[in-house]
């Protein structure tokens, strides 16, 4: 409230408090700028891995945890979809630090269901739980192969697109990767029996062998590069965070990219 000005649209003047004051009052509105942010958290057993600081889990719930108090910082609501290989539990978007506690506790404490990540049956949660636009932040390593039942190779690959496609048309989509150095860089510590994380089979490799290293560099890289060229495609905003290094210089670089693009109206 505050007095009345000459020129004032006289509609918005406030009886009750004119009455009480002796002169006339009249409204101000402030319009409502509350957004809903979704969190879409991969917690696949591949995001136990991590050979530095922490795992990829630990970092995913930090990241999620920043992303959540900023959120409720700014009057916004977070809500949560963690999923693995089937959407393992769906937090509604709600306020208050106590709701941010929780989302981390879900994150830290979700254990897969299964070995393999169906991020697009999270994102299609997302798009039939968030009615209305919201900011969702994907956080996930993006390890997604073609399970052994598909005789298409890279189906998976292809249905993560689409529906990629459908929540970014629907929402603001932002991807955040997280990234360990021996995602893509094999030590040399000769011959070593390997988990595949995603699959669960056991493999006997010698990591001694320049040839095995380099094709597992390879493979590697070009399956970031496949999935970092789906993002551009479809204009998706994306962010690293590594295991070994700070979470919170990529994520603060982000938001700040994406403002200096809203000032430019681009």
């Amino acid at each position: 409230m505050r007095p009345y000005q000459p020129g004032d649209d006289v509609r918005l003047i406030d009886w009750n408090r004119t009455a009480r004051m002796g002169e006339p009052f009249v409204k101000i509105f402030t319009e409502e700028r509350e957004m809903t942010v979704m969190l879409v958290v991969d917690v696949s057993a591949s995001m136990r891995f991590g050979t530095t600081r922490a795992s990829k889990g630990r970092v995913a719930a930090e990241v999620a945890a920043l992303l959540a108090f900023s959120a409720i910082k700014g009057g916004d609501r977070v809500g949560l979809v963690l999923v693995s290989d089937r959407v393992q539990r769906i937090v509604p978007p709600r306020k208050g630090e106590k709701h941010v506690l929780r989302v981390a506790r879900e994150v830290l404490g979700a254990e897969p269901t299964g070995p393999a990540t169906d991020l697009a049956t999270g994102l299609e949660t997302l798009t039939r739980v968030a009615k209305r636009r919201s900011v969702a932040f994907v956080i996930s390593d993006f390890f997604v192969p073609p399970a052994a039942h598909d005789r298409e190779e890279g189906a998976l690959r292809v249905r993560f697109e689409r529906t990629l496609a459908l929540a970014s048309a629907k929402h603001d989509l932002i991807a955040v990767e997280l990234f360990d150095k021996h995602d893509d860089e094999l030590p040399d510590v000769g011959l070593a029996t390997v988990e595949d994380l995603e699959s669960g089979e056991d493999v006997i490799i010698d990591t001694g062998d320049p040839r095995v290293r380099a094709a597992y560099a390879h493979e590697a890289r070009a399956r970031r590069a496949t999935v970092r060229g789906i993002f551009r495609r479809l204009g998706v905003d994306t962010v690293t965070v590594r295991t070994d290094g700070s979470y919170v210089a990529p994520i603060r670089d982000l938001f700040a990219r994406r403002a200096r693009r809203a000032r430019s109206g681009r």
